[in-house]
């Protein structure tokens, strides 16, 4: 087929007059949705004067990546609450054929200084009376009734009793173990905050990428609770233990003119800290170049 022109064939249709071969064209590289040609990754746009193009992201700014996600939690697992309670309790009903069930509903309401518990042990009385009525009342049809109502209390009772016993003897954690607890968590942190020095003392520029001691902007990294005093905002300079407003603009003030510090020592001698919040700023305190 002619083009109508000049006699020749398309490329797609095969060799012109010569027999030569039209070299293919290329094909077009798949792009993803919202690709703009020239943009960034895909080249240069129009009346590029030098430098590239950064990515736009939101809620974003600086040379470095955006975070992938939140920080994983402590790896300090927390205790596990023990075991379930009262399972003699919950027996007495079905060990004193429904007879003991007001009385065990009682000790119930009391431990949980609960109405609606001793509603229920009131209502179980009552009904454990009147069955007890009916059966020595000399009438066999009453006395067969009142079996018949004494099986079914005896059930019920029992059946109820395992039903609320979670929330008469609930769960809970002894405070020793929670207490054992917070200690195995703050001695991990204080573990993670030596692990970041040591970092940042090998590798400082990987530590700034990290944004250790940077509380204030996204990250990944877990540093244990660090401020780097020499770069972090006075919001957060203002949480390191001790310091007042008055002391972290005298902080701030002194880093803007010298450039920075490079121990707690130092900070406390050039800004006229007081000598006991030396210790306590050193344990939080981290000073990245």
């Amino acid at each position: 087929m002619s083009d109508g022109t000049d006699g020749t064939f398309g490329p797609e249709h095969g060799p012109g007059p010569q027999g030569e071969h039209p070299p293919p064209r290329p094909r077009s590289r798949p792009q993803p949705p919202g690709h703009r040609p020239g943009g960034y990754g895909g080249g240069f746009a129009s009346g590029f004067t030098g430098g590239f193009r950064t990515p736009q992201q939101p809620h974003w700014s600086g040379p470095y990546p955006p975070p992938m996600g939140p920080m994983q939690p402590s790896p300090v697992p927390p205790p596990m609450p023990s075991e379930p309670h009262g399972i003699l309790w919950a027996f007495v009903p079905f060990l004193t054929l429904g007879y003991g069930t007001p009385f065990s509903f009682l000790y119930a309401a009391v431990r949980r200084n609960s109405w609606n518990l001793g509603a229920t042990a009131a209502g179980y009385g009552v009904g454990t009376a009147a069955v007890v009525t009916m059966m020595q009342s000399g009438d066999a049809l009453l006395g067969i009734f009142g079996g018949f109502m004494m099986l079914m209390l005896w059930i019920a009772g029992t059946v109820h009793a395992f039903a609320v016993r979670s929330s008469v003897f609930p769960r809970t954690v002894p405070r020793s173990r929670l207490n054992e607890h917070a200690i195995e968590v703050a001695r991990f942190r204080q573990a993670m905050r030596e692990d970041a020095r040591t970092l940042a003392r090998q590798d400082p520029a990987l530590a700034f990428e990290l944004r250790i001691g940077r509380p204030d902007l996204p990250r990944r990294y877990d540093d244990g609770g660090l401020i780097d005093v020499n770069h972090a905002p006075p919001a957060v300079l203002a949480t390191l233990p001790g310091l007042t407003p008055e002391l972290v603009e005298r902080l701030v003030r002194r880093r803007d003119e010298q450039g920075g510090f490079v121990s707690a020592e130092e900070l406390a001698v050039d800004t006229d800290l007081p000598p006991d919040l030396v210790p306590q700023i050193a344990e939080y305190s981290i000073f990245l170049p």
